[in-house]
Order: C-alpha cells, then structure tokens, then sequence
C-alpha cells in the first residue's frame, strides 16, 4: 500500500478516535506515531518515545484497534515499534515489569518550588517512614498543580521500599460509587458491604484523592469516618487530597474535619515562573528533547496556573520536533498554548451528571429524580437538580424542562421555590454549593 493512501487512512482513523477520546489526546499521543505499513491484517506504526508509547499501549491501543475497524470495515492487528533500538531495550527494562501509568510519578520526577515545597517535604516523610509521622496527611490546592502526583508518589515509594505493605488508592467519588454499588448488592444478600469494608479498613496506608467529593453525602461520609477511625486505631497511614482547606467545606462532617485538624496540613498553590519552568525542561527531557531557553520562558510567561497545560504544550512541542524535523519558532508555540488551553476548557456541565451527584447527596435514585412520584425527599432532589442546571449550564428554561420531561414553566416554578428555600436555610445552602463546587472540580480534570 502506497505510504499517501496510508497516511489518509491514518487520519481517518484518528477523526474516528475522537469520537471516543478528546481531540487534545489524538493530538497530543496518536498523532506521533508514524504509519508504516498495512500487510497481512497487521497495521504498523513507529514511533521515537519510549515514554509515549508505552501511554498508547496502555490506554489508546484498543481505541486505536475500533476505530481502524470502523474505518476499514474489517478487524486489524495494531503493533507499535520503536525507531531506536536503545529504547527497545529500556521498554523491555521498564514494562516487563508490569508498570501501570500510575508508576510514573514519583518523587524523583517531581519539580519542587517555592509553592509545593512543603508539601513534598511532607510527602515524602510520611513515605519513608509511613505511619510514624504525619498521620492523616492532608495536601490541599487548586487542580492541577501537582497533588495527585505527591499522593501517586508516596504510592509508589511505599511499594518499592515496604513491598509487604497493603496500599489503597482511591478517589473520593470512586469510593462513593463503590460504597453504593456495595450497598445495593449487599441488599441482594451478596455481602459486599462487609467486602467493600474489609477492603479498605484492612489497608496499611490508605490514600484518597479529592476527598471533597463525600462533603454532603451523610452515608459516605459516616462510612469513611467509621474507615478513618479504624485505620487510625490500629496504626495505620492515611492520606488526603482537597481541592480547599477543610473549614472552607461547610457541609464536610465535623468529625471528619476534626480528624483532619489532627494531623499535618500542607497547601500547594500553583507554581511561580522558576518552577514552570523547571516542569517544562524537565518534561521535555522524560521526553528525549530539548527546548530553547527562551521557548521555555515563553511558555512559562503564558500558562502560570495549571501544570497539565504546561505539560500539554511540551507534548504538543516533543510532536511537532519529531514529525517536522526542525525547530520551533515563538509563533509555533503561541499556537500550542492556544490550543492547550482551548483543549482544557472544560466542556458543559451535563445534566446527567448533575443529577447523578445529586441523587448521591440525598440518598435518592436517579430514575426517581425523573419520575413524577412527590415525595418530600424527591421533591427537593428534583428541585435542587433544575436549580443547578440552572446556576451552571446556561440552558434555557425549555431545555432543561426536556430533560425532566417536564415544560418550562414547571422548571421556573421549581426553581424559584429553591431560591425561596434557601433564602433562611444556610445548611442546604452550604450543601447545594458544595455540590457545584464539585461538578466544577470534577469537570476541570482532564
């Protein structure tokens, strides 16, 4: 096959993958592998990162077999090879370990500043000697600026250095999700609510990513509390991430928030312009390039808050070195940084989602969030439901009314008699902002 048919063959399949994954990843991943053959029900494709490569094998191959079904109508092989052959040996070193994207943060790859000292301090105290010091350990900020690293890094330094040790690693809404589908099946006679609790009280170290997720859901928040005493009765390491300090969470359980205040605080804010730039060679270098000093300022000059955006030009540069063959210009790198960050504008709020965390939060279904059944309780789900549709979509009375099965009217009424409430309720107040708080949170992550 001709390599120009090729090369449009590998288009089309990328336009297909974006109807699975986000246009930022097809053009931060797919788009450095090179097509170079399509024989005997095999495509091939190389590539000149160890590191990208071993992300695509890992969460893109199956995506990128689909979507060339789809395309070609028929199934195919996808094999992804390497351009050097020093980097096939460091692959077979690296993955013949079994090494999951998580196993690459650590605390060696991590670049400590003025903001995240502290925290890294800490960090990687509470690794070394876990359980000893520091216990909880609660790491606050704002996304993206590097918390979720420090809590994969102790992770990871605790399974190198203590590999006996039983680690559980969550996020605060995947421990929520779990708690539900436990106590649904628990109600089949299946006894996963004792599973899902044995799960977690019988860890070692137990480490939750955006714990203020559970804020405002009673049940939750009871069952990690009762998880949170236990561990720490018998001894046992714990560690929490926030997206804020804890008293700036008004419907976060008092005695969790107690519990907390027992342990070691430690704030990041985002990083100043020496650190984003210290990210910025450093990613480059994982990556196997170099940038020029002042495409490194540049970039820091442009994007101070969010390190994923920083990471996600230097992607987008590791890219544009690899296919074009020459150096990058300024002009080259303003279109990055627009793209980034148009890439990272987190897209609408969807109503189901909103639903979906409402229904959470008092303890109702979902489906009864839709119906038409007036009860008190789902009364209120449904009301705060339209009111939040309201305050974050942008949508019109009418739309939102679709999703309901309802008219406009019936939206408006509904709304208006939630402003109503909340006007003298502070707790429901305190609990509705909450939960935009985290439909917000969990929709700036990418």
């Amino acid at each position: 096959m001709q390599i120009g048919s090729l090369n449009d063959i590998w288009l089309m399949i990328c336009e297909e993958c974006k109807n699975t994954i986000s246009e930022s990843a097809v053009n931060c991943f797919l788009s450095q592998l090179k097509p170079l053959s399509l024989e005997n029900g095999e495509l091939v494709f190389s590539i000149n990162n160890e590191y990208i490569r071993g992300l695509i094998e890992q969460n893109y191959l199956e995506i990128i077999k689909d979507s060339a079904e789809k395309v070609m109508g028929i199934k195919l092989n996808v094999n992804v090879i390497l351009e050097d052959e020093e980097e096939k040996i460091l692959r077979a070193e690296q993955y013949s370990a079994g090494l999951s994207f998580e196993d690459f943060f650590t605390f060696e790859n991590f670049i400590v500043g003025s903001t995240n000292q502290f925290a890294h301090a800490a960090s990687f105290a509470v690794a070394d000697n876990p359980a000893l010091i520091y216990n909880p350990l609660v790491i606050f900020g704002p996304s993206g600026v590097g918390k979720t690293h420090l809590l994969l890094a102790i992770k990871n330094h605790i399974k190198k250095k203590f590999p006996g040790r039983k680690i559980e690693y969550t996020r605060g809404e995947d421990f929520t999700n779990q708690l539900i589908q436990s106590l649904h099946e628990g109600k089949l006679g299946m006894g996963t609510v004792d599973d899902f609790r044995s799960k977690f009280r019988n860890a070692d170290i137990l480490l939750v990513d955006d714990i203020h997720f559970i804020a405002g859901k009673e049940q939750t928040q009871e069952e990690f509390y009762n998880t949170f005493d236990a561990l720490l009765q018998k001894g046992k390491q714990i560690v929490v991430t926030l997206d804020r300090p804890p008293k700036e969470i008004k419907t976060l359980n008092d005695r969790i928030r107690s519990r907390f205040e027992g342990g070691l605080f430690a704030d990041i804010t985002p990083p100043d312009f020496e650190t984003r730039v210290g990210i910025i060679n450093k990613k480059a270098e994982q990556m196997g390039f170099e940038i020029d000093e002042n495409i490194s300022f540049y970039i820091a000059e442009h994007i101070t808050v969010n390190t994923r955006q920083l990471e996600g030009v230097v992607k987008k540069l590791q890219a544009f070195v690899s296919l074009e063959k020459k150096r990058p210009t300024i002009s080259t790198v303003q279109g990055f940084i627009r793209d980034v960050i148009n890439d990272t504008k987190p897209e609408p709020i969807k109503i189901e989602k909103i639903i979906s965390e409402v229904s959470k939060t008092y303890n109702v279904s979902e489906s009864d969030i839709l119906s038409n059944r007036r009860t008190a309780s789902l009364v209120l789900a449904r009301r705060v439901s339209m009111y939040i549709a309201r305050e974050t979509t942008g949508l019109s009375y009418d739309d939102i009314g679709e999703s309901f099965g309802k008219d406009h009217t019936t939206v408006l009424y509904n709304v208006k008699k939630i402003e109503e409430f909340l006007k003298d309720k502070p707790y429901e107040k305190e609990l509705i902002d909450d939960i935009i708080k985290n439909l917000n949170a969990n929709n700036n992550q990418f």
